[in-house]
Protein backbone atom coordinates (compact mmCIF):
# COMPACT_ATOMS: atom_id res chain seq x y z
CA UNK A 1 0.00 0.00 0.00
CA UNK A 2 1.05 3.29 -1.25
CA UNK A 3 0.89 6.37 1.51
CA UNK A 4 0.24 10.25 0.34
CA UNK A 5 0.33 12.62 2.90
CA UNK A 6 -3.15 14.49 3.29
CA UNK A 7 -1.38 17.63 2.49
CA UNK A 8 -4.27 19.65 1.33
CA UNK A 9 -6.70 18.90 4.47
CA UNK A 10 -3.65 19.56 6.75
CA UNK A 11 -3.55 23.02 5.41
CA UNK A 12 -6.71 23.18 5.15
CA UNK A 13 -7.26 23.00 9.43
CA UNK A 14 -3.89 24.82 9.57
CA UNK A 15 -4.61 27.78 7.81
CA UNK A 16 -8.07 28.55 7.88
CA UNK A 17 -9.37 26.54 10.80
CA UNK A 18 -6.48 27.73 13.41
CA UNK A 19 -4.88 30.40 11.84
CA UNK A 20 -1.22 28.87 13.02
CA UNK A 21 -0.07 32.10 11.44
CA UNK A 22 -1.51 33.88 14.63
CA UNK A 23 -1.03 31.39 16.39
CA UNK A 24 2.99 30.98 16.18
CA UNK A 25 3.37 34.84 16.85
CA UNK A 26 1.65 34.41 19.45
CA UNK A 27 3.86 31.89 20.78
CA UNK A 28 6.65 33.82 19.30
CA UNK A 29 8.74 31.28 17.38
CA UNK A 30 8.99 33.10 14.43
CA UNK A 31 7.06 30.15 12.11
CA UNK A 32 5.65 31.46 9.09
CA UNK A 33 3.27 29.67 6.23
CA UNK A 34 6.05 29.56 3.77
CA UNK A 35 8.23 27.79 5.83
CA UNK A 36 5.45 25.73 7.59
CA UNK A 37 4.16 24.49 4.14
CA UNK A 38 7.73 23.42 3.23
CA UNK A 39 8.64 21.38 5.95
CA UNK A 40 5.56 19.89 5.88
CA UNK A 41 5.84 19.00 2.00
CA UNK A 42 9.38 17.93 3.04
CA UNK A 43 7.98 15.71 5.89
CA UNK A 44 5.12 13.93 3.35
CA UNK A 45 8.33 12.97 0.63
CA UNK A 46 9.79 11.59 3.64
CA UNK A 47 7.43 9.54 4.95
CA UNK A 48 5.97 8.82 1.53
CA UNK A 49 9.13 7.80 0.19
CA UNK A 50 10.96 6.32 2.61
CA UNK A 51 9.22 4.78 5.97
CA UNK A 52 6.03 3.89 4.34
CA UNK A 53 7.66 1.54 2.26
CA UNK A 54 9.45 -0.73 5.13
CA UNK A 55 5.57 -1.25 6.44
CA UNK A 56 5.11 -4.48 5.03
CA UNK A 57 8.96 -6.07 5.82
CA UNK A 58 8.64 -5.06 9.21
CA UNK A 59 5.17 -6.96 9.55
CA UNK A 60 7.20 -10.09 7.53
CA UNK A 61 10.39 -9.98 9.60
CA UNK A 62 9.70 -8.33 12.60
CA UNK A 63 12.38 -7.94 15.32
CA UNK A 64 14.81 -10.52 16.74
CA UNK A 65 16.63 -10.95 20.26
CA UNK A 66 19.88 -12.54 20.74
CA UNK A 67 21.99 -12.29 23.84
CA UNK A 68 20.01 -8.90 25.15
CA UNK A 69 20.65 -7.15 21.60
CA UNK A 70 17.76 -6.53 19.78
CA UNK A 71 18.20 -6.50 15.93
CA UNK A 72 15.37 -3.92 14.03
CA UNK A 73 13.54 -4.70 11.11
CA UNK A 74 15.77 -3.80 7.65
CA UNK A 75 16.05 -0.36 6.53
CA UNK A 76 15.02 0.95 10.08
CA UNK A 77 18.47 1.73 10.45
CA UNK A 78 19.05 3.85 7.83
CA UNK A 79 15.70 5.32 8.09
CA UNK A 80 16.20 6.71 12.10
CA UNK A 81 19.80 8.02 10.75
CA UNK A 82 17.90 9.94 8.44
CA UNK A 83 15.55 10.72 10.95
CA UNK A 84 18.00 12.61 13.00
CA UNK A 85 20.29 13.89 10.24
CA UNK A 86 17.39 16.00 9.02
CA UNK A 87 16.02 17.48 11.88
CA UNK A 88 12.91 15.29 12.56
CA UNK A 89 13.78 14.18 15.86
CA UNK A 90 14.62 17.86 17.27
CA UNK A 91 11.21 19.22 15.32
CA UNK A 92 9.51 20.53 18.90
CA UNK A 93 12.78 20.18 21.84
CA UNK A 94 13.23 23.13 23.62
CA UNK A 95 15.72 25.42 21.81
CA UNK A 96 18.20 25.57 24.36
CA UNK A 97 18.81 22.23 24.04
CA UNK A 98 19.42 21.75 19.72
CA UNK A 99 15.86 21.64 19.56
CA UNK A 100 13.56 23.51 16.93
CA UNK A 101 10.94 24.49 18.85
CA UNK A 102 8.19 23.96 16.36
CA UNK A 103 4.35 24.06 18.08
CA UNK A 104 2.03 21.12 18.53
CA UNK A 105 -0.18 22.60 16.13
CA UNK A 106 2.14 21.67 12.94
CA UNK A 107 3.87 18.71 14.31
CA UNK A 108 1.22 16.87 15.53
CA UNK A 109 0.67 16.97 10.96
CA UNK A 110 4.21 15.29 10.43
CA UNK A 111 3.55 12.63 13.65
CA UNK A 112 0.26 11.95 11.96
CA UNK A 113 2.19 10.88 8.67
CA UNK A 114 4.87 8.75 10.59
CA UNK A 115 2.08 6.78 12.72
CA UNK A 116 0.52 6.07 8.39
CA UNK A 117 3.35 4.87 7.23
CA UNK A 118 4.45 2.63 9.78
CA UNK A 119 3.60 2.56 13.57
CA UNK A 120 6.30 0.00 14.08
CA UNK A 121 9.12 2.59 13.31
CA UNK A 122 7.13 5.31 14.73
CA UNK A 123 6.70 3.58 18.02
CA UNK A 124 10.68 3.79 18.67
CA UNK A 125 10.73 7.55 18.72
CA UNK A 126 7.49 8.65 20.01
CA UNK A 127 8.27 8.11 23.65
CA UNK A 128 11.54 10.05 23.56
CA UNK A 129 9.56 13.84 22.98
CA UNK A 130 7.69 12.90 26.10
CA UNK A 131 10.54 11.91 27.85
CA UNK A 132 12.34 15.50 26.14
CA UNK A 133 9.07 17.17 27.99
CA UNK A 134 9.15 15.20 31.46
CA UNK A 135 13.18 15.95 31.88
CA UNK A 136 12.88 19.45 30.80
CA UNK A 137 9.94 20.04 33.53
CA UNK A 138 11.19 18.11 36.37
CA UNK A 139 15.17 17.15 35.53
CA UNK A 140 18.13 18.86 37.62
CA UNK A 141 20.23 20.82 35.82
CA UNK A 142 22.64 17.93 35.79
CA UNK A 143 20.57 15.80 34.05
CA UNK A 144 19.71 18.29 31.49
CA UNK A 145 22.75 19.20 30.81
CA UNK A 146 24.16 15.74 30.41
CA UNK A 147 20.97 13.86 28.41
CA UNK A 148 18.65 16.57 26.93
CA UNK A 149 20.85 17.54 24.46
CA UNK A 150 20.89 14.16 23.09
CA UNK A 151 17.76 13.15 23.74
CA UNK A 152 16.56 16.10 21.54
CA UNK A 153 18.61 15.53 18.51
CA UNK A 154 17.04 11.96 18.76
CA UNK A 155 21.00 10.39 18.70
CA UNK A 156 19.54 8.63 21.74
CA UNK A 157 16.23 7.73 22.33
CA UNK A 158 13.84 7.53 25.67
CA UNK A 159 11.67 5.15 26.95
CA UNK A 160 8.77 5.22 29.58
CA UNK A 161 8.82 2.32 32.29
CA UNK A 162 5.77 1.85 34.55
CA UNK A 163 4.11 -1.31 33.90
CA UNK A 164 5.10 -4.88 36.12
CA UNK A 165 3.66 -8.38 35.66
CA UNK A 166 1.49 -7.71 38.70
CA UNK A 167 0.81 -3.28 38.41
CA UNK A 168 -1.34 -2.54 35.27
CA UNK A 169 -3.65 0.89 35.63
CA UNK A 170 -2.95 0.04 39.62
CA UNK A 171 0.74 1.81 39.75
CA UNK A 172 0.22 1.54 44.00
CA UNK A 173 1.34 -2.34 43.33
CA UNK A 174 4.63 -1.55 41.88
CA UNK A 175 7.89 -3.31 43.38
CA UNK A 176 10.66 -1.62 41.36
CA UNK A 177 12.99 -0.91 44.49
CA UNK A 178 15.45 2.03 44.34
CA UNK A 179 18.21 1.80 46.96
CA UNK A 180 20.01 5.85 47.75
CA UNK A 181 24.24 5.45 47.29
CA UNK A 182 26.07 7.77 48.90
CA UNK A 183 27.12 10.16 45.76
CA UNK A 184 23.48 10.43 45.23
CA UNK A 185 22.57 8.15 42.37
CA UNK A 186 20.24 4.83 43.03
CA UNK A 187 20.60 1.36 42.56
CA UNK A 188 17.31 0.44 40.92
CA UNK A 189 16.29 -2.83 40.94
CA UNK A 190 13.29 -4.60 39.24
CA UNK A 191 11.43 -5.71 36.18
CA UNK A 192 9.06 -3.63 33.55
CA UNK A 193 7.18 -5.02 31.03
CA UNK A 194 5.47 -4.08 27.38
CA UNK A 195 8.10 -1.26 27.33
CA UNK A 196 8.72 -0.09 23.48
CA UNK A 197 11.91 0.45 22.28
CA UNK A 198 13.33 -0.73 25.74
CA UNK A 199 16.14 -2.23 23.34
CA UNK A 200 17.08 -1.68 19.52
CA UNK A 201 19.93 -0.83 17.40
CA UNK A 202 19.00 2.26 16.14
CA UNK A 203 20.25 5.27 18.49
CA UNK A 204 23.50 5.34 20.46
CA UNK A 205 21.71 5.24 24.11
CA UNK A 206 18.57 4.44 25.47
CA UNK A 207 17.49 6.38 28.24
CA UNK A 208 14.77 4.97 30.66
CA UNK A 209 12.69 6.91 32.69
CA UNK A 210 11.35 4.67 35.62
CA UNK A 211 8.63 4.22 38.32
CA UNK A 212 10.68 2.79 41.32
CA UNK A 213 9.87 2.99 45.31
CA UNK A 214 12.73 4.91 47.63
CA UNK A 215 12.96 2.46 51.06
CA UNK A 216 11.10 5.13 53.28
CA UNK A 217 8.19 5.51 50.76
CA UNK A 218 4.87 5.50 51.53
CA UNK A 219 2.47 3.06 50.46
CA UNK A 220 0.41 3.23 47.35
CA UNK A 221 0.92 5.86 44.86
CA UNK A 222 2.06 9.04 47.01
CA UNK A 223 5.30 6.87 47.54
CA UNK A 224 6.43 6.07 43.59
CA UNK A 225 9.70 8.30 42.27
CA UNK A 226 10.66 8.80 38.61
CA UNK A 227 14.37 7.74 38.09
CA UNK A 228 16.48 8.70 34.74
CA UNK A 229 18.15 5.07 34.15
CA UNK A 230 20.43 4.64 30.65
CA UNK A 231 21.43 2.17 29.07
CA UNK A 232 24.84 3.82 28.70
CA UNK A 233 25.86 6.20 31.58
CA UNK A 234 27.08 9.40 29.88
CA UNK A 235 30.40 10.12 29.89
CA UNK A 236 31.44 13.98 30.98
CA UNK A 237 32.04 14.98 27.22
CA UNK A 238 28.67 14.10 26.43
CA UNK A 239 29.23 10.33 25.03
CA UNK A 240 27.74 7.05 26.15
CA UNK A 241 30.03 5.73 28.60
CA UNK A 242 29.92 2.60 31.17
CA UNK A 243 27.18 -0.40 30.38
CA UNK A 244 24.62 -0.01 32.95
CA UNK A 245 22.78 -3.22 35.20
CA UNK A 246 19.81 -3.66 32.76
CA UNK A 247 19.19 -5.80 30.17
CA UNK A 248 16.33 -6.70 27.89
CA UNK A 249 14.99 -10.47 28.79
CA UNK A 250 12.44 -10.94 26.82
CA UNK A 251 10.32 -9.62 23.43
CA UNK A 252 6.98 -10.08 23.01
CA UNK A 253 5.40 -11.85 19.93
CA UNK A 254 2.25 -9.62 19.49
CA UNK A 255 -1.18 -9.74 17.27
CA UNK A 256 -0.01 -6.22 14.93
CA UNK A 257 3.32 -3.95 15.27
CA UNK A 258 5.92 -6.66 15.24
CA UNK A 259 8.40 -4.57 13.31
CA UNK A 260 8.13 -1.99 17.11
CA UNK A 261 10.58 -4.03 20.17
CA UNK A 262 7.93 -4.40 22.79
CA UNK A 263 10.44 -5.66 25.44
CA UNK A 264 10.39 -7.17 29.09
CA UNK A 265 13.40 -4.75 31.20
CA UNK A 266 15.40 -6.28 33.55
CA UNK A 267 16.86 -3.61 36.03
CA UNK A 268 19.58 -5.57 38.29
CA UNK A 269 20.78 -2.53 40.35
CA UNK A 270 21.20 0.19 38.06
CA UNK A 271 22.31 3.50 38.51
CA UNK A 272 19.94 5.82 38.05
CA UNK A 273 19.17 9.32 39.23
CA UNK A 274 15.68 10.80 40.87
CA UNK A 275 13.89 13.93 38.19
CA UNK A 276 11.95 15.91 40.02
CA UNK A 277 11.13 15.14 44.14
CA UNK A 278 11.75 12.19 45.89
CA UNK A 279 7.62 10.66 46.11
CA UNK A 280 6.36 12.83 43.21
CA UNK A 281 7.03 10.58 40.49
CA UNK A 282 3.55 9.94 39.27
CA UNK A 283 3.15 13.85 38.58
CA UNK A 284 6.46 13.84 36.73
CA UNK A 285 5.71 10.82 34.74
CA UNK A 286 2.11 12.46 33.63
CA UNK A 287 3.96 15.06 32.36
CA UNK A 288 5.38 12.55 29.82
CA UNK A 289 2.28 10.71 30.05
CA UNK A 290 -0.28 13.46 28.71
CA UNK A 291 1.96 13.51 25.78
CA UNK A 292 2.17 9.87 25.21
CA UNK A 293 -1.62 9.73 25.23
CA UNK A 294 -1.71 12.38 22.57
CA UNK A 295 0.41 10.30 20.95
CA UNK A 296 -1.45 7.40 21.22
CA UNK A 297 -4.23 9.22 19.29
CA UNK A 298 -2.37 10.26 16.48
CA UNK A 299 -1.62 6.35 15.80
CA UNK A 300 -5.12 5.70 15.80
CA UNK A 301 -5.60 8.45 13.19
CA UNK A 302 -2.69 7.76 10.94
CA UNK A 303 -3.61 4.23 10.49
CA UNK A 304 -7.33 5.19 9.67
CA UNK A 305 -5.97 7.68 7.55
CA UNK A 306 -4.01 5.07 5.82
CA UNK A 307 -7.17 2.29 5.76
CA UNK A 308 -9.23 5.12 4.22
CA UNK A 309 -6.67 5.79 1.63
CA UNK A 310 -6.47 1.98 0.60
CA UNK A 311 -10.09 1.32 0.48
CA UNK A 312 -10.89 4.13 -1.63
CA UNK A 313 -7.84 3.41 -4.01
CA UNK A 314 -9.68 0.38 -4.13
CA UNK A 315 -13.42 1.05 -4.62
CA UNK A 316 -12.53 3.01 -7.80
CA UNK A 317 -10.75 0.24 -9.31
CA UNK A 318 -12.48 -2.88 -8.61
CA UNK A 319 -15.49 -3.82 -10.77
CA UNK A 320 -18.47 -5.68 -9.81
CA UNK A 321 -21.90 -5.33 -10.86
CA UNK A 322 -23.76 -2.34 -12.00
CA UNK A 323 -25.11 0.54 -10.22
CA UNK A 324 -28.64 0.48 -8.98
CA UNK A 325 -29.42 3.46 -11.20
CA UNK A 326 -27.63 1.69 -14.43
CA UNK A 327 -24.89 1.19 -15.09
CA UNK A 328 -22.63 3.91 -14.69
CA UNK A 329 -19.30 2.99 -17.19
CA UNK A 330 -21.36 1.17 -19.64
CA UNK A 331 -17.98 0.93 -21.68
CA UNK A 332 -16.76 -1.25 -18.50
CA UNK A 333 -17.99 -4.94 -17.68
CA UNK A 334 -19.37 -3.71 -14.64
CA UNK A 335 -18.95 -0.49 -12.69
CA UNK A 336 -16.28 0.22 -9.77
CA UNK A 337 -17.40 -0.28 -6.49
CA UNK A 338 -17.48 3.39 -5.27
CA UNK A 339 -21.02 3.89 -7.82
CA UNK A 340 -23.05 1.59 -5.20
CA UNK A 341 -24.41 3.10 -1.74
CA UNK A 342 -22.97 0.66 0.46
CA UNK A 343 -19.20 1.09 -0.13
CA UNK A 344 -20.31 4.94 -0.61
CA UNK A 345 -21.67 4.38 2.90
CA UNK A 346 -18.69 3.22 4.45
CA UNK A 347 -16.14 4.83 2.38
CA UNK A 348 -18.02 8.72 3.82
CA UNK A 349 -17.82 6.74 6.93
CA UNK A 350 -14.32 6.50 7.05
CA UNK A 351 -13.62 9.97 5.28
CA UNK A 352 -15.76 11.94 7.83
CA UNK A 353 -14.26 10.65 10.95
CA UNK A 354 -10.80 10.87 10.21
CA UNK A 355 -11.19 14.78 8.77
CA UNK A 356 -13.37 15.38 11.94
CA UNK A 357 -10.82 13.61 14.30
CA UNK A 358 -7.87 15.75 12.53
CA UNK A 359 -9.57 18.57 13.22
CA UNK A 360 -9.88 17.89 16.74
CA UNK A 361 -6.42 16.79 16.90
CA UNK A 362 -5.28 20.11 15.98
CA UNK A 363 -7.73 21.93 18.31
CA UNK A 364 -5.71 19.87 21.30
CA UNK A 365 -2.47 20.55 19.98
CA UNK A 366 -3.08 24.42 19.68
CA UNK A 367 -4.13 24.09 23.49
CA UNK A 368 -1.23 22.29 24.28
CA UNK A 369 1.11 24.55 22.99
CA UNK A 370 -0.86 27.49 24.58
CA UNK A 371 -0.49 25.18 28.14
CA UNK A 372 3.47 25.11 27.36
CA UNK A 373 4.04 28.26 25.56
CA UNK A 374 1.46 31.29 25.79
CA UNK A 375 3.27 34.26 27.49
CA UNK A 376 0.49 34.70 30.39
CA UNK A 377 0.14 32.74 32.66
CA UNK A 378 -3.24 32.55 33.28
CA UNK A 379 -3.88 31.68 29.49
CA UNK A 380 -1.59 29.03 30.07
CA UNK A 381 -3.60 27.74 33.11
CA UNK A 382 -6.70 27.53 31.18
CA UNK A 383 -5.16 26.10 27.86
CA UNK A 384 -3.84 23.32 30.34
CA UNK A 385 -7.23 22.93 31.68
CA UNK A 386 -8.84 22.94 27.96
CA UNK A 387 -5.93 20.31 27.10
CA UNK A 388 -6.18 18.34 30.19
CA UNK A 389 -9.93 17.85 29.07
CA UNK A 390 -9.36 16.73 25.78
CA UNK A 391 -6.54 14.36 25.89
CA UNK A 392 -8.73 11.26 27.14
CA UNK A 393 -11.04 12.18 24.43
CA UNK A 394 -8.95 12.01 21.79
CA UNK A 395 -6.55 9.04 22.93
CA UNK A 396 -9.54 6.94 23.61
CA UNK A 397 -11.71 8.20 20.34
CA UNK A 398 -9.40 8.63 17.90
CA UNK A 399 -7.94 4.88 18.82
CA UNK A 400 -11.27 3.31 18.31
CA UNK A 401 -11.80 5.15 15.02
CA UNK A 402 -8.94 3.90 13.46
CA UNK A 403 -9.66 0.33 14.53
CA UNK A 404 -13.13 0.86 13.15
CA UNK A 405 -12.00 2.16 10.01
CA UNK A 406 -9.34 -0.22 9.33
CA UNK A 407 -11.96 -2.75 9.67
CA UNK A 408 -14.11 -0.86 7.12
CA UNK A 409 -11.18 -1.03 4.73
CA UNK A 410 -11.00 -4.84 5.00
CA UNK A 411 -14.48 -4.82 4.02
CA UNK A 412 -14.56 -2.36 1.43
CA UNK A 413 -11.70 -5.02 -0.18
CA UNK A 414 -13.89 -7.93 0.39
CA UNK A 415 -12.00 -11.16 0.70
CA UNK A 416 -9.20 -9.28 -0.37
CA UNK A 417 -8.99 -7.79 2.79
CA UNK A 418 -8.46 -10.78 4.69
CA UNK A 419 -5.17 -11.56 2.50
CA UNK A 420 -2.35 -10.19 3.88
CA UNK A 421 -0.23 -8.77 0.68
CA UNK A 422 -3.28 -6.14 0.08
CA UNK A 423 -1.88 -5.15 4.00
CA UNK A 424 -5.14 -3.70 4.87
CA UNK A 425 -5.63 -6.85 7.78
CA UNK A 426 -2.15 -5.32 8.67
CA UNK A 427 -3.66 -2.02 9.59
CA UNK A 428 -6.48 -3.45 11.57
CA UNK A 429 -4.08 -5.92 13.94
CA UNK A 430 -1.62 -3.16 14.06
CA UNK A 431 -4.62 -0.47 15.07
CA UNK A 432 -5.93 -2.74 18.11
CA UNK A 433 -2.83 -1.81 20.54
CA UNK A 434 -4.21 1.97 20.45
CA UNK A 435 -6.88 0.91 22.68
CA UNK A 436 -4.94 -0.38 25.00
CA UNK A 437 -1.47 0.79 25.78
CA UNK A 438 -0.98 4.50 27.68
CA UNK A 439 -4.35 3.52 29.52
CA UNK A 440 -6.87 1.48 27.79
CA UNK A 441 -9.53 3.41 26.49
CA UNK A 442 -11.99 2.48 29.62
CA UNK A 443 -9.40 4.42 31.57
CA UNK A 444 -9.23 7.11 29.60
CA UNK A 445 -12.97 7.13 30.00
CA UNK A 446 -13.06 6.94 34.04
CA UNK A 447 -10.24 9.83 33.50
CA UNK A 448 -12.86 12.09 31.79
CA UNK A 449 -15.72 11.44 34.63
CA UNK A 450 -13.84 11.50 37.84
CA UNK A 451 -10.65 13.68 37.28
CA UNK A 452 -12.04 16.42 34.61
CA UNK A 453 -15.96 16.49 34.66
CA UNK A 454 -16.13 15.84 38.56
CA UNK A 455 -13.22 18.30 38.85
CA UNK A 456 -14.73 21.21 37.99
CA UNK A 457 -18.91 20.04 37.95
CA UNK A 458 -18.51 20.07 34.23
CA UNK A 459 -17.89 23.74 33.85
CA UNK A 460 -15.00 23.40 31.33
CA UNK A 461 -16.89 20.50 28.79
CA UNK A 462 -19.88 23.63 29.22
CA UNK A 463 -16.90 26.18 28.20
CA UNK A 464 -16.40 23.71 25.31
CA UNK A 465 -20.39 23.29 24.68
CA UNK A 466 -20.43 27.47 24.80
CA UNK A 467 -17.90 27.91 22.16
CA UNK A 468 -19.05 26.19 19.48
CA UNK A 469 -22.80 27.01 20.40
CA UNK A 470 -21.62 30.68 20.19
CA UNK A 471 -20.67 29.50 16.66
CA UNK A 472 -23.72 28.45 15.92
CA UNK A 473 -25.11 31.76 16.58
CA UNK A 474 -22.89 33.14 14.00
CA UNK A 475 -23.95 30.90 10.95
CA UNK A 476 -27.22 31.42 12.07
CA UNK A 477 -28.43 34.21 9.31
CA UNK A 478 -26.17 31.52 6.47
CA UNK A 479 -29.34 29.91 4.72
CA UNK A 480 -26.81 27.62 3.18
CA UNK A 481 -26.19 26.30 6.42
CA UNK A 482 -29.27 25.72 8.00
CA UNK A 483 -29.87 22.33 7.65
CA UNK A 484 -26.11 22.18 9.54
CA UNK A 485 -26.46 24.55 12.15
CA UNK A 486 -29.89 23.40 13.77
CA UNK A 487 -29.09 19.41 14.51
CA UNK A 488 -25.41 20.66 15.94
CA UNK A 489 -26.86 23.48 17.94
CA UNK A 490 -29.20 20.61 19.62
CA UNK A 491 -26.85 18.50 19.66
CA UNK A 492 -24.83 20.70 21.95
CA UNK A 493 -27.56 22.08 24.24
CA UNK A 494 -28.02 18.04 25.09
CA UNK A 495 -24.52 17.61 25.82
CA UNK A 496 -24.37 20.42 28.86
CA UNK A 497 -28.02 19.08 29.89
CA UNK A 498 -26.70 15.63 29.82
CA UNK A 499 -23.42 16.80 31.56
CA UNK A 500 -25.70 17.86 34.85
CA UNK A 501 -27.59 14.77 34.64
CA UNK A 502 -24.36 12.02 34.52
CA UNK A 503 -23.26 14.40 37.62
CA UNK A 504 -26.56 14.32 39.54
CA UNK A 505 -26.78 10.15 38.79
CA UNK A 506 -23.00 10.04 40.38
CA UNK A 507 -24.01 12.00 43.08
CA UNK A 508 -26.36 9.54 44.07
CA UNK A 509 -24.46 6.52 43.20
CA UNK A 510 -20.30 5.94 42.84
CA UNK A 511 -21.09 2.65 40.24
CA UNK A 512 -22.67 5.67 37.84
CA UNK A 513 -19.12 6.46 37.39
CA UNK A 514 -18.03 3.41 35.79
CA UNK A 515 -21.32 2.48 34.29
CA UNK A 516 -21.63 6.07 32.19
CA UNK A 517 -17.91 6.64 31.88
CA UNK A 518 -17.33 4.55 28.28
CA UNK A 519 -20.80 6.15 26.32
CA UNK A 520 -20.22 9.61 27.99
CA UNK A 521 -16.84 9.62 26.26
CA UNK A 522 -18.13 8.48 22.98
CA UNK A 523 -21.03 10.79 23.11
CA UNK A 524 -18.83 13.53 23.65
CA UNK A 525 -16.86 13.00 20.74
CA UNK A 526 -19.03 12.28 18.24
CA UNK A 527 -20.72 15.85 19.01
CA UNK A 528 -17.13 17.66 19.66
CA UNK A 529 -16.66 16.42 15.72
CA UNK A 530 -20.35 17.60 14.76
CA UNK A 531 -18.99 21.35 15.89
CA UNK A 532 -15.92 20.98 14.44
CA UNK A 533 -17.62 19.38 10.73
CA UNK A 534 -19.64 22.56 11.44
CA UNK A 535 -16.95 25.01 11.48
CA UNK A 536 -15.36 23.39 8.53
CA UNK A 537 -18.27 24.05 6.31
CA UNK A 538 -18.66 27.49 7.80
CA UNK A 539 -15.34 28.37 6.11
CA UNK A 540 -16.11 26.04 2.82
CA UNK A 541 -18.81 28.21 2.21
CA UNK A 542 -17.68 31.47 2.77
CA UNK A 543 -15.03 30.54 0.16
CA UNK A 544 -17.76 29.09 -2.22
CA UNK A 545 -19.34 32.28 -1.26
CA UNK A 546 -16.46 34.28 -2.50
CA UNK A 547 -15.63 32.26 -5.75
CA UNK A 548 -12.32 29.94 -5.87
CA UNK A 549 -10.58 28.27 -7.94
CA UNK A 550 -10.63 25.18 -5.82
CA UNK A 551 -14.55 24.54 -5.47
CA UNK A 552 -14.26 21.19 -5.55
CA UNK A 553 -12.42 20.91 -2.26
CA UNK A 554 -14.87 23.12 -0.03
CA UNK A 555 -18.17 21.60 -1.92
CA UNK A 556 -16.46 18.24 -0.85
CA UNK A 557 -16.25 19.37 2.70
CA UNK A 558 -19.77 20.84 2.75
CA UNK A 559 -20.99 17.01 1.35
CA UNK A 560 -18.78 15.03 3.99
CA UNK A 561 -20.13 17.89 6.92
CA UNK A 562 -23.82 16.92 5.96
CA UNK A 563 -23.29 12.93 5.99
CA UNK A 564 -21.67 13.53 9.53
CA UNK A 565 -24.31 15.07 10.42
CA UNK A 566 -27.29 13.31 9.19
CA UNK A 567 -25.29 9.61 9.50
CA UNK A 568 -22.62 9.37 11.40
CA UNK A 569 -23.79 11.77 14.63
CA UNK A 570 -27.02 9.98 15.71
CA UNK A 571 -24.62 7.53 16.90
CA UNK A 572 -24.61 9.69 20.08
CA UNK A 573 -27.96 8.81 20.92
CA UNK A 574 -27.70 5.35 21.25
CA UNK A 575 -24.79 6.04 23.70
CA UNK A 576 -26.79 8.50 25.32
CA UNK A 577 -30.25 6.05 26.16
CA UNK A 578 -27.10 3.55 27.21
CA UNK A 579 -25.91 5.47 30.02
CA UNK A 580 -29.12 6.63 30.77
CA UNK A 581 -29.93 2.91 31.20
CA UNK A 582 -28.23 3.06 35.05
CA UNK A 583 -25.72 1.14 36.86
CA UNK A 584 -28.24 -1.74 37.85
CA UNK A 585 -28.46 -3.72 35.44
CA UNK A 586 -24.75 -4.09 35.50
CA UNK A 587 -23.68 -4.94 38.69
CA UNK A 588 -27.35 -6.87 40.02
CA UNK A 589 -26.23 -10.06 38.84
CA UNK A 590 -24.52 -12.16 41.14
CA UNK A 591 -20.87 -13.13 40.37
CA UNK A 592 -21.88 -16.67 40.07
CA UNK A 593 -24.30 -16.24 37.25
CA UNK A 594 -21.68 -14.84 34.89
CA UNK A 595 -21.08 -18.92 34.89
CA UNK A 596 -22.61 -21.16 32.04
Amino acid sequence: MNYVAPLRDMRFNLHELFDVSAHCERLGNGLDRELIDGVLEEAARYTGGEIAPLNRNSDEEGVTLENGEVRTPQGFVEAYRQYVDNGWASMTGPTEYGGQGFPQLVACNFHEMLMAASLSFRIYSGLTEGAVLALYKHGSEALKNAYLEKLVSGRWSGTMCLTEPQAGTDLALLRTRAEPQADGSYRVTGSKIFISGGEHDMSENIVHLVLARLPDAPAGVKGISLLLVPKFIANADGTPGERNALACGAIEHKMGIKGAATCVMNFDGATGWIVGEPNQGLACMFTMMNDARFQVGLQGLGIAEQAYQGALAYARERLQSRSLAGAAHPDKPADPIIVHPDVRRMLLTQKTLVEGSRMLAAYCARELDLEHGHPDAAARKAAGKRAALLIPIVKAFFTDMGQEVASLGVQVYGGHGYIREWGMEQLMRDSRITQLYEGTNGIQALDLIRRKLMGDGGAELKAIADEFLALCDALADVQALADLVAPVRARLQEWRALTDEVLARIAQDPQEIGAVSVDFLQYSSYVLLAGLWLKAAGRAQQVLAAGSDEAAFYDAKLHSARFYVRRVLPRASAHREALLGGADCLMAMPEAQFAF
